[in-house]
């Protein structure tokens, strides 16, 4: 699971920087981006991996670098990672009224 884990936290990262400069109004900074696109890569990877079929099968296939699971985690990472982003941009943004 650790290569699993560090390719949906690096496109996690990528998806919450890239959630946060296409939405101004809802960014939380470089900083704030980065930690949450971070979180939600982990947690959109781990979800993609749920919907995806058999947990254990997918963690198998990463072992051997199965192409088709490097792009599940990388979409699960990046998706998840622009949405956590915007949501804690949106809530930021609702509580600072």
């Amino acid at each position: 699971m650790g290569i699993e884990l560090i390719i949906q936290i690096i496109a996690g990262l990528v998806g919450g920087n890239a959630a946060g400069a296409g939405m101004k109004g809802l960014s939380l900074g470089t900083a704030g981006n980065s930690v949450a696109g971070a979180v939600g890569g982990g947690l959109g990877g781990l979800l993609m991996g749920m919907l995806g079929g058999d947990g254990a099968a997918a963690a198998g296939a990463m072992e051997n670098l199965d192409i088709a699971a490097i792009i599940q985690s990388i979409a699960g990472g990046g998706i998840g990672g622009a949405v956590l982003t915007a949501i804690l941009g949106m809530l930021k943004k609702a509580i600072a009224k």
